[in-house]
Formats: C-alpha cells, sequence, structure tokens
C-alpha cells in the first residue's frame, strides 16, 4: 500500500518523522483525512489530535495549534507543540484542566478569558489521547 511521509517539528525540534498510510487530523476549516496522492493544500491546525494510521498501527499525537502542509506524498505538520500520550504527565494536565475551568467560571474581570479557555482546550486534548 501506498505511504505518506509524515514530519511533526515543534520550535523544539523534530518530533516524528515516519510513513505512515492516513493521516487524519482537525484544521480550522474542519476534519481532514489525508491519504497519499492527496491535493496539495495549507491549513491551519485547531488543538486536536493527530491520529497517523498504518498497517499494523495507530499513533496519535496531542497538537496545540500550528499549521499543516500537504503534498501527494509527505504530510509536514508545524506545531506549536506536539506530544506523545506517553509523555503527558496525566495528573497536570487534570489540574489544568480544574484551574482553566475555575477561571472561566469566577467571572472576574482581572481574568483572560481567552487564554483560559485555551488552556482548557489543550488540557482537555491531553487528557483525550490518554485515553
Amino acid at each position: 500500500m501506498k505511504t505518506l511521509t509524515v514530519s511533526v517539528v515543534t520550535p523544539d525540534g523534530p518530533v516524528l518523522e515516519d510513513t505512515f498510510e492516513m493521516v487524519s487530523c482537525k484544521s480550522e476549516i474542519g476534519e481532514l483525512g489525508i491519504l497519499p496522492g492527496h491535493i496539495p493544500m495549507v491549513a491551519p491546525l485547531s488543538i486536536s489530535a493527530v491520529r497517523l494510521k498504518s498497517a499494523d498501527n495507530e499513533k496519535k499525537l496531542a497538537v496545540n495549534g500550528g499549521f499543516l502542509e500537504i503534498r501527494p506524498d509527505k504530510v509536514t505538520i508545524l506545531a506549536q507543540s506536539a506530544e506523545d500520550p506517553t509523555k503527558i504527565d496525566v495528573d497536570r494536565a487534570k489540574k489544568a484542566k480544574e484551574r482553566a475551568e475555575q477561571r472561566l467560571q469566577s467571572k472576574q474581570d482581572d481574568i483572560d478569558f481567552r487564554r483560559a479557555e485555551l488552556a482548557l482546550k489543550r488540557a482537555i486534548n491531553r487528557l483525550e489521547i490518554t485515553g
């Protein structure tokens, strides 16, 4: 079966470079399923999981925004951060989720609600991919 070379890069450096049969992710324009031969495009990514599928396994990464570049034989993800589920501290993610929820519910004038919403989305994303 045909495959795609997938590169995931963050400001801290490369996170993943491997071949997969399908990439599934959520962009700001909607859910994307990418197979070899996909038309070239660039799309902004949402805070979500990226699912990388091959014949024998499926890998997930928690991606916190960035951009996706698609070419017929390669997918490049330029992410603000990308985390493997095995490297996510679940207790820390739960605490971050609780803090963000408390900030959003507090209704105080000095709270940056957009920042709290993004923190909540990142924490939920981390918790979802860890199962």
